[in-house]
């Protein structure tokens, strides 16, 4: 190699010393190569390259030479995607100029980020490269720098957006943010004018052991003879993927698993130098009051907290396998009363401070959520729905530095699943980026044709109009929260009927407008509150100094109305900016 490169070099026509004139005429040819890659040409592609056996390539696979084996692949196999950023050329000697670019190529699903390099030569047929290579970056590499400019910046701290803004990033993170960013020398720059800027969304209530539909919900509407859970489970364990795009697609960067299978305390590294996937925090299985049959032969999602011994236990279970945190699943009936299961959720809380993890409740009712409180829940991710909070529960949730995650819309997904299944009709899915993959569609169609067996219509509207009284309630509970000045971050419940994994997110902020929040606290809600209800305020959440670039870019402005949420143009996370029709496309 060393011989070939001594060679190239001293066949360089001679030049005057003119280094400006060989970088200009090296980044013509650089430009030009990149470009016929994003517009296929082949023709443009292979004019930039040596016409000789001298022509050099290296690679994973090793050395190659020689122009003609070169150019009979060429175009063969161009990317979906090529983003070519942060050149740098370097003068070797007259006529000679060495350069490198960062890329990242997209074939399908499949993506590769890396480095490439190249030698230019100035031949007698003009400036050509003679030496050309790429190799993957190993998982983890910070993207390279990026400038966004001239947005309106929402930096997610509820202050008034700011026009005219650049957004700086470097090495991931932010490096400055505001109208005096000035953009550094080479950097890559996205001209973001007549957009708007804000953190990436947070769902801080998912669950990924749940597909969206009834199949992971049988409890609900079973659908085993054709979907057996079994299988249905296996999947969600072998493909999380799939719903960590959609995540990233409809602009949510991070999300909060409150309770699963154990394999959901996974996830955190299956994703953790993955940029098509959110940041994930997960509690893995719930301490639930209820034994519930939710479970499988040899793993459980739900561990019976029948005593305080068992909540203890469960409780130890969860530290030593990673959970972020203790979630209690807080269901009272006629045999679960709030006085039997209350001394059970405070050994829970006990054991979960002594071990330092946050305890999170489930609890939708106003005497469990005040014993929940009383326990130490410093996250609700359910409103109270039952009756009107009242001032105990307000001076409980500030004792603690509660925050509440009202979670409005997920009854509402079980609501138009069955009117589907008794109406013959599909159900309308609120997916404006195409963020939902084509398996998960079908199933929802798939409802309209199932038997429903002894489910009425009757039945049906009578579940409506209980699901309208219990959001009316949980709505004007909201809104005395705010009032209050009690912390609301956002969440979906996500994985229910209905409620589906990334685009269910703009439902809940609408409905949180509709409570009487303002846009700007429903951002805030959406973006710094809920980092703290994750855990991650230091690393994501807001749009400053050092913090993680994972934003979201909008064609609408949020503070008017956060409607515009669903008009994504661009999703950052970790530095690695994507347009949402490159998301929309990997998201299927």
């Amino acid at each position: 190699m060393r011989n070939l490169v001594l060679a190239l070099l001293f066949a360089a026509t001679p030049l005057a010393a003119d280094q400006d004139e060989d970088l200009a005429a090296a980044r013509a040819v650089f430009e030009r190569n990149i470009d016929a890659i994003r517009q296929r040409d082949t023709a443009k592609y292979l004019s930039c390259y040596l016409q000789s056996e001298q022509l050099a390539r290296g690679g994973p696979s090793g050395f190659q030479a020689g122009y003609a084996d070169f150019a009979k692949n060429a175009g063969s196999a161009w990317p979906d995607t090529i983003d070519a950023s942060d050149i740098h050329l370097l003068p070797v000697q007259p006529g000679v100029v060495y350069g490198t670019y960062r890329y990242r190529v997209r074939y399908g699903a499949e993506e590769h980020s890396g480095i490439s390099e190249r030698l230019f030569l100035r031949s007698s047929d003009g400036w050509k490269i003679a030496i050309t290579g790429a190799i993957d970056a190993p998982p983890g590499t910070p993207a390279p720098p990026r400038a966004l400019i001239g947005a309106t910046l929402i930096d997610g701290r509820g202050g008034a957006p700011v026009a005219n803004a650049n957004v700086i990033i470097r090495d991931g993170k932010i490096d400055c943010a505001g109208p005096a960013c000035a953009v550094p020398e080479g950097v890559a720059t996205i001209d973001a004018k007549g957009m708007w800027i804000t953190p990436g969304l947070i769902d801080a209530h998912v669950h990924f052991s749940q597909t969206g539909w009834a199949d992971a919900r049988p409890d609900a509407l079973d659908v085993r003879a054709k979907h057996p859970y079994e299988e249905v489970e296996a999947d969600l364990k072998a493909n999380p993927q799939r719903f960590a795009r959609s995540y990233v697609c409809s602009g949510v960067t991070s999300v909060f698993d409150v309770g699963g299978y154990p394999w959901t305390l996974q996830l955190h590294e299956m994703f953790a130098n993955d940029t098509r996937a959110p940041r994930v925090v997960a509690a893995g299985p719930l301490l639930s009051t209820l034994d519930h049959w939710l479970n499988l032969p040899a793993e459980r999602q739900f561990m019976a907290l029948k005593d305080a011994e068992a909540a203890r236990s469960g409780v130890r279970y969860l530290a030593a396998h990673g959970s972020r945190a203790v979630k209690v699943w807080y269901i009272v009936n006629k045999e679960l009363t709030v006085e039997t299961t209350a001394p059970f959720v405070a050994a829970a809380g006990e054991e979960a401070r002594r071990l330092k993890l946050p305890l999170i409740v489930h609890a939708t009712g106003l005497a469990e959520a005040k014993a929940a409180l009383r326990a130490g829940a410093t996250l609700l991710v359910h409103s109270v729905w039952d009756v009107p909070i009242d001032q105990e529960f307000i001076d409980l949730a500030k004792k603690n530095g509660t925050i509440v995650t009202p979670t409005l819309t997920v009854m509402d997904g079980y609501v138009r699943m069955f009117q589907s299944l008794v109406n013959r009709t599909p159900a309308v899915i609120d997916d404006p980026n195409g963020c939902v993959d084509r398996a998960t569609l079908a199933k929802v169609a798939e409802t309209a044709t199932l038997d429903r067996g002894s489910i009425t219509a009757e039945q049906v509207a009578q579940r409506e109009q209980r699901t309208a009284e219990r959001v009316r309630i949980a709505r004007a509970n909201l809104k005395r929260l705010v009032d209050a000045g009690i912390p609301i971050a956002t969440g979906t419940d996500a994985g229910n009927p209905l409620t589906l994994h990334g685009p269910a997110i703009y439902a809940e902020l609408d409905a949180m407008q509709a409570s009487g929040m303002t846009p700007m606290q429903v951002i805030v809600a959406s973006t710094s509150i809920a980092s703290r209800a994750m855990g991650v305020s230091a690393e994501t959440g807001t749009i400053e100094p050092g913090k993680a670039a994972d934003l979201v870019i909008l064609g609408g402005d949020p503070s008017r109305d956060v409607a515009n949420f669903r008009k994504v143009r661009y999703v950052v996370l970790a530095g690695v900016v994507r347009s949402i029709e490159e998301l929309s496309a990997v998201a299927k």
